[in-house]
């Protein structure tokens, strides 16, 4: 028989063929057989104890190592949430760094423009105030030249009244 329930089992069915005695619960049984089969229970049973026993600790040792498991998988979830956090923060401040970087370009793209206006304005200034003072030289110039030329123009008809004058 291979296990202690067989044995057990066994040992009721040894009961269960047994004679009764007449008018009482008592049974005649086969002392030897029933002996064979209590040391056979009694040899087995540290057998199945220490399986038992075995599948005992190795439950435990299952459980521990399925606990580890699943405390390192925990951890390892932790540090990348971690670790997603950080890029999340890394990135949130990449933005805000290059947010910060396009405005001031912005600013210094303002200004730059708002400083060559000025300076446009005073180039075309100047050039304004040159070409105004130009101006007032031709115009005198042109003056002096339109005064020269009507004084020939009138000495011219002067001398052609006298020359008309001396021919009569």
């Amino acid at each position: 028989m291979d296990n202690v329930l067989e044995l057990l089992d066994a040992l009721e069915d040894v009961l269960d063929d047994c004679s009764t005695m007449p008018f009482t619960h008592k049974v005649m049984i086969d002392k030897e057989e029933f002996i064979e089969i209590i040391t056979d229970i009694r040899l087995k049973l540290p057998n199945e104890m220490k399986q038992s026993k075995w599948v005992m600790e190795e439950r435990t040792q299952i459980l521990l190592s399925a606990q580890k498991e699943a405390e390192n998988h925990l951890k390892e979830a932790e540090v990348k949430l971690n670790q997603l956090i950080n890029e999340h923060e890394v990135t949130k401040k990449a933005y805000e760094q290059a947010e910060e970087i396009t405005e001031m370009a912005k600013q210094h793209a303002r200004e730059m423009r708002l400083g060559a206006m000025e300076y446009a304005d005073e180039v075309l200034a100047n050039v304004e105030s040159s070409l105004a003072g130009l101006l007032e030289q031709v115009s005198q110039q042109f003056s002096s030249f339109e005064q020269y030329i009507q004084e020939n123009i009138s000495m011219i008809h002067q001398n052609r009244q006298e020359l008309r004058g001396n021919k009569k």
